[in-house]
């Protein structure tokens, strides 16, 4: 990507190459996230420069190529669902299919109703399901379409958290299992290191810096008064004395006020843990 684009006091100018299957875009709200994928996706068009997606150059101002964003063959989910209210969630699921050329179908139907697990909604009217249930279906949609690229904007924003992270777990494993790469947008340093490996970080308009997520979160940690954020995945044990007993690695972590999860993703912030020389007696939590 090498492009710029102006849109009345904001100025986007992006230059980057990035290769992967799990792309992030991270920044504040009003930097230029959404305003770079739309470019990517072609739902606006650069004031000038290239695009290129997998060696196809879907944008280029001096050559006057402008690929149709119906032709590009990218999908995309957004913060909110969008569902056709018209329509069943089988219809909602087919609508982006019926529209893929056969030579790109190799997605099917049931496959995705399947990975996603939402074969009893589909003879339902899109107002009969939850927040979190509406988001699957429409991941569903764009996966469909049989996209070569899948953009995510800030697809997890309108949920709240314990619907965010029953989604997160259909997100990834839709995606790996049909080897769709994609670009996720947030401004949520958790999702980033969920759901990505690369980041671009944006800024003011601009790529501020290419890294890991896991970079990137060493990185920030000074700016957020929870730290470091550890992400600790646990494998269920046994209850004991009314505290769950999870695995992590050879050791056991004891942990509160959950259900009887098989597997679980906690955090742990670093201002949370206490370091001691010696046994711990009399000594102050501000450590």
């Amino acid at each position: 990507i090498d492009i710029s684009k102006q849109l009345g006091a904001f100025r986007l100018e992006a230059d980057l190459t990035v290769a992967g299957e799990r792309i992030g875009l991270f920044g504040p709200s009003g930097s230029g996230k959404s305003t770079l994928v739309g470019l990517v996706a072609g739902l606006h068009q650069p004031d000038r420069g290239v695009i290129l997606l997998d060696g196809e150059t879907i944008f280029d101002h001096r050559k006057r190529i402008n690929i149709p964003v119906e032709q590009r063959r990218i999908g995309m989910v957004f913060q909110l669902p969008h569902l056709f209210p018209h329509l069943s969630v089988k219809s909602n699921l087919l609508y982006g299919y019926r529209r893929c050329t056969q030579e790109y179908r190799k997605i099917t139907l049931d496959s995705v109703i399947g990975v996603l697990q939402i074969e009893p909604l589909l003879d339902r009217g899109v107002r009969n399901l939850s927040g979190g249930e509406r988001q699957r279906v429409a991941i569903g949609r764009a996966v469909l379409s049989n996209p070569r690229l899948l953009i995510m904007d800030e697809p997890l924003s309108g949920l709240d958290d314990s619907l965010k992270f029953q989604i997160v777990p259909f997100l990834k494993n839709v995606c790996e299992t049909f080897r769709i790469p994609y670009l996720f947008i947030s401004h949520s340093m958790i999702e980033m290191r969920i759901m990505t490996d690369q980041v671009l970080s944006v800024a003011d308009g601009q790529i501020a810096g290419q890294m890991t997520a896991e970079e990137l979160a060493r990185i920030r940690m000074g700016d957020s008064k929870a730290g470091y954020i550890n992400l600790l995945k646990l494998r269920f044990s046994h209850r004991l004395d009314g505290l769950h007993v999870y695995y992590w690695g050879d050791a056991h972590l004891f942990v509160s006020g959950i259900s009887d999860l098989p597997e679980a993703l906690f955090e742990l912030s670093s201002t949370d843990i206490i370091l001691f020389k010696r046994h711990p007696e009399a000594i102050s939590a501000r450590n």
